[in-house]
């Protein structure tokens, strides 16, 4: 299991904070994430995500599942950003 921080921009911060989307489309393939916000206010969120085979995890981002659940969440795709640790 691998750790990676992943930050990205959404439309709505306490609206994805609230989501349970998250949980709903990673929890099945034993992804487990931590939700942080930007502590100025700004739009930026993140994650601690706990990821147990990273193929997976990039060939489940490249699903209609995966994108439907980013517009859910307000989640702006092109600011995507995956962090491996070091």
């Amino acid at each position: 299991m691998a750790t990676h921080l992943i930050f990205h921009e959404v439309d709505d911060v306490e609206r994805w904070l609230r989501s349970p989307k998250r949980e709903e489309v990673f929890g099945p393939i034993g992804i487990k994430v931590r939700p942080f916000r930007d502590p100025q206010g700004s739009n930026r969120v993140g994650l601690i995500a706990e990821i147990p085979d990273m193929g997976a995890f990039q060939e489940f981002m490249q699903t209609d599942a995966a994108a439907e659940a980013m517009r859910h969440d307000g989640v702006h795709p092109d600011t995507i950003l995956v962090l491996d640790e070091g």
